[in-house]
């Protein structure tokens, strides 16, 4: 048996050059040597509130835009959260050996509580549990996961522990974080000088964003003044460009504007007008493939049905494990 991966990403609007060098790039060399399964997280994404057209559209978005990615639904399986209600079963379940201190003390629900104080909903509470419970459903041994999410991997791991223990019942395997090395772990910073890109924050690119968009955008960067000393150490701002440059352009374009910078003769606006065209560039057949797939509602109900019914086989099979230890049984 290959080792059992569950990763989901919100559908909360478009993917970025962050979600594609940290994550999806890794999803797609991942889906020969590992059980992958891959979701859209709809009922996250119902702690802001999203218009139901607003909602529906963006889970359109990001199952086209992993489809245009190289996700292969006959490799991973594909699927979007809410086809699946066995998962919602498991919350509630899971919700019940889960403790309102425990939950308030996430930072993750510290941070929304801040930040959207006036929705302050149960969701953004028992967001770690859903979490959990997408995870467990498929008794996954690997979770990819982000620094900003390691805590909630955390509150996965320590729910299904509790699970175990009070049924004494070794059920679910207990997740391990997987994280990529080397090469393949990269960080994308945004455009706006510090941080990493996230939707959230306004300085993503997106990965089907109109090329006219991606070169505005690229030319508004933070920058500086320019260097003032040989070979000086590049602050912040000018790493996070170069950054992005090692990315997405030839080694001999990096190496070029890295000698112009140490020789104190860099023009801040050649370096943002190649580093958009390289940009877009890269991001053309992802677009171009996305465009074809995104209007072909036949093909999006064929991979969304095939990844329903796989994720529903192997979640099914789980809660029924679940009911049994738990001593839910019918007497019909």
């Amino acid at each position: 048996m290959k080792p059992i991966v569950v990763s989901g990403i919100r559908s909360t609007g478009n993917l970025h050059l962050g979600n594609y060098f940290g994550a999806i790039k890794n999803f797609v060399k991942m889906q020969d040597d590992f059980q992958c399964n891959f979701f859209i997280a709809d009922w996250h994404s119902l702690t802001t509130h999203p218009t139901p057209a607003g909602l529906h559209q963006n889970v359109r978005q990001v199952l086209s835009e992993y489809l245009a990615c190289g996700v292969d639904p006959e490799k991973a399986t594909l699927y979007i959260q809410s086809d699946v209600p066995e998962i919602a079963e498991l919350y509630m379940y899971m919700n019940m050996n889960s403790y309102l201190g425990e939950l308030e003390r996430t930072t993750s629900f510290k941070d929304k509580a801040r930040k959207q104080p006036e929705n302050v909903n149960a969701g953004l509470l028992t967001y770690p549990v859903l979490m959990a419970s997408d995870i467990i459903i498929h008794k996954a041994n690997l979770v990819p996961v982000g620094k900003d999410q390691e805590q909630n991997l955390e509150m996965a791991r320590k729910f299904a522990k509790r699970f175990n223990r009070m049924y004494k019942n070794e059920l679910f395997p207990i997740p391990r974080p997987f994280t990529f090395d080397g090469e393949d772990m990269v960080k994308i910073p945004g455009l706006d000088g510090s941080g990493k890109m996230g939707k959230s924050e306004g300085n993503a690119i997106g990965l089907v964003e109109d090329p006219k968009s991606i070169h505005k955008k690229v030319m508004k960067a933070v920058t500086d003044a320019g260097p003032t000393e040989m070979n000086q150490e590049k602050p912040e701002v000018i790493q996070n460009l170069f950054q992005l440059m090692d990315v997405v352009s030839s080694p001999d374009t990096v190496a070029h504007f890295d000698g112009l910078y140490n020789k104190c003769e860099i023009r801040y606006g050649d370096l943002k007008k190649q580093l958009s065209e390289d940009i877009i560039n890269f991001t053309a057949p992802i677009r171009e493939r996305f465009n074809e797939i995104e209007k072909d509602d036949a093909y999006l109900a064929k991979v969304a049905k095939m990844g329903a019914e796989k994720a529903r086989e192997s979640a099914a099979a789980t809660l029924a494990e679940v009911r049994q230890t738990m001593g839910i049984k019918r007497f019909f």
